[in-house]
Order: C-alpha cells, then sequence, then structure tokens
C-alpha cells in the first residue's frame, strides 16, 4: 500500500479533457479518487484506471452549493477543473467560473480540505476586459483566494493531446472545409501537453510547490495563430488556403450561428480572446511561477501531434508521418 492510500481526493470535472488524465496520474499514485460530476451516469469510464472501488463518480453541481459540500466531505485534497467555453442557460460563465469556483472554495475551507488546487485559464488578466470568459475566469480566481488564501491557482495556454477540443476541431474542420477562416492570425500562443498540465496539478495536489500562488503554464513552442493553423494542416495531410477573416465579420458569423441548436463552433466571445496573447508571462518566468517550478520540461508539439492528427489524413493511419514517406498533401 502506498503512502497516498489513504489520501482521499475529489475532483470537480474529473471526467472532461484534463480529468481523464489527471485520474490516471493519481490513480497510479494510489489516491482514493471521487469524480465528482453532474451526470455520474455517464462517467463510468473514469473507474478504469484504478482497482475496484478506487475511483468513484458522485453527483455534485457548483450551482448546488449542497451537492458540493457533500463531494468534499472527508476529503484531504480538492482539485476544481469545471470549466466551459460557451454559455446556455444556466450554465453560464459567472455562475460556473466566478460562483461556482468560490462555492467549492468556500466548502473546501470549512471541511479543513488540506488542499486546494484550482485550473484557470493562461492571459485571463489581460483578456478580461474584452471577454466575459476571461473575466468570469479572473473573477473565480480571485475569489478562489479570498476564501482559500493558500489554494494553488494553475493558468495553462491552450491545451494539446489526445481529445483535445481545439487541435481535433481544426483538424475536422480541415476535411470537410475547401478553405480554413483565420482569426487574428498574429495573436501568439504557447500551447501546453495535457499530460504535462495534469502532472502539475498532482504534484501540487502532494504539496510539492509554493501555496497560495497562481502558476502560468505553457510549452515549449510559441507561435503565431496563422503559424499554428499551418502546423495543424501539416499534420492533418491537408492543402487548405488560409483566408484571413476580419474579428467584425467573425463575430457577426458567431452571433448567427448561435441561434442555431446546436454548439457553435466558435462564440463571438471566443473571438475577442483570439486577439489577446495567450503566452506566459515575463513575471511568471521570473518569480519561477511556470513548469519549472514543478520540475516539469515542457513538451513540444511535435512529439505529440503526430500521435493522434493523422486521423485526419486522406488515408487515416496509412499516411501517418511515422510509417514512411507516403505522407502527400490531401485535396
Amino acid at each position: 500500500m502506498t503512502r497516498n492510500a489513504q489520501k482521499l481526493v475529489t475532483i470537480f470535472g474529473g471526467s472532461g479533457f484534463v480529468g481523464t488524465h489527471l485520474v490516471q496520474v493519481l490513480a497510479r499514485e494510489g489516491f482514493r479518487i471521487r469524480v465528482a460530476v453532474r451526470r455520474p451516469d455517464l462517467a463510468g469510464v473514469v473507474r478504469t484506471p484504478g482497482s475496484v472501488g478506487q475511483i468513484v463518480p458522485i453527483q455534485a453541481n457548483l450551482r448546488n452549493e449542497a451537492s458540493v459540500q457533500r463531494a468534499i466531505a472527508g476529503a484531504d485534497i480538492v482539485i476544481n477543473l469545471v470549466g466551459i467555453g460557451h454559455q446556455s442557460g444556466k450554465q453560464n460563465f459567472d455562475a460556473v467560473h466566478t460562483t461556482g469556483a468560490a462555492t467549492v472554495a468556500r466548502a473546501a475551507k470549512a471541511a479543513g480540505v488540506s488542499t486546494l488546487v484550482h485550473l484557470s485559464a493562461l492571459g485571463v488578466d489581460k483578456a478580461a476586459s474584452v471577454s466575459k470568459y476571461a473575466a468570469s475566469k479572473l473573477a473565480g480566481d480571485e475569489a478562489v483566494l479570498a476564501a482559500y488564501p493558500q489554494a494553488i491557482i494553475l493558468r495553462p495556454s491552450l491545451i494539446f493531446g489526445v481529445g483535445d477540443g481545439f487541435f481535433n476541431l481544426m483538424g475536422t474542420l480541415s476535411r470537410i472545409l475547401p478553405i480554413m477562416p483565420l482569426i487574428a492570425g498574429n495573436t501568439k500562443f504557447q500551447p501546453v501537453f495535457v499530460g504535462d498540465v495534469a502532472e502539475a496539478i498532482a504534484k501540487a495536489a502532494k504539496g510539492e510547490v509554493k501555496t497560495g500562488k497562481i502558476y502560468e503554464l505553457g510549452g515549449p513552442d510559441v507561435e503565431s495563430h496563422k503559424v499554428l493553423m499551418e502546423r495543424i494542416l501539416a499534420e492533418a495531410g491537408r492543402n487548405r488556403p488560409l483566408v484571413p477573416f476580419p474579428a467584425g465579420l467573425a463575430k457577426l458569423g458567431a452571433n448567427l450561428l448561435g441561434i442555431l441548436p446546436f454548439k457553435p463552433v466558435v462564440t463571438s466571445d471566443q473571438v475577442d480572446l483570439l486577439g489577446v496573447d495567450n503566452v506566459v508571462s515575463d513575471d511568471a518566468i521570473r518569480d519561477k511561477r511556470t513548469l519549472a517550478a514543478f520540475g516539469i520540461t515542457p513538451t513540444s508539439m511535435g512529439e505529440v501531434l503526430p500521435t493522434y492528427m493523422w486521423r485526419f489524413r486522406r488515408n487515416g493511419e496509412f499516411d501517418r508521418a511515422d510509417r514512411g514517406p507516403n505522407t502527400g498533401l490531401a485535396t
């Protein structure tokens, strides 16, 4: 039995993209894990990395304080990964990112939880004036630290890895669109590998970094949005022209598509976010509040994207870059 076997971790949003990777890391470390989600009946897959009874999904909704308190009861460590990219009904930015984050922090403090880790987003301090998403995230960070001053807040840049939302979406669009719209092509990003983010969260949960601080997580590559799109097209083996779209026109299109009854490809708020650089700040580098603080060497996109972006090539796995010279661009 490992020294972590008696420790219970509650992970809010543990069935999502980052959460499923984090659960695997913590399960290997021997923690008991409570995965707090709105629909535990749909989260059975999170049980698979652990032994019998080690990982248990439990119902909780950040908009319901009683359910949050039940999910935290008896936990040694609490991790909040909950975030939404667009608003829908009661699941709006303020309810989830601000009020919900504060609810988790207050409940963790009241329950005597030893460690609270909160996942935010890089650049929310710079983008708060133009984006409702960023403003709600920033307010949530402030509310968490006010309720639980020793909380550890992690702000990752665009996250890549198997199952990610951005690279897979762009790869899918490259298969079906004759052109690729480019919004704010000069904006800089510093994509970070989901495995590195999960490892950093786990290390924070284990008390391996200073508490009460905000850490900024970015990968080794800083690229403009245009260069990033060119990289995606190359990995997907697709020959698609990048056509610049003015932000105003993109927002108009996003608003029109937003009235349709399905998840939008892009929202007007996300268009505004695309206009703000998303890179680790000089202050964070100087203060050692980056992946270096966790002893993690950032993983490059070149190491990971080829392992899953091949699915968007014309011949799928048979066009994989590691299978030989047959990697020509598809039309």
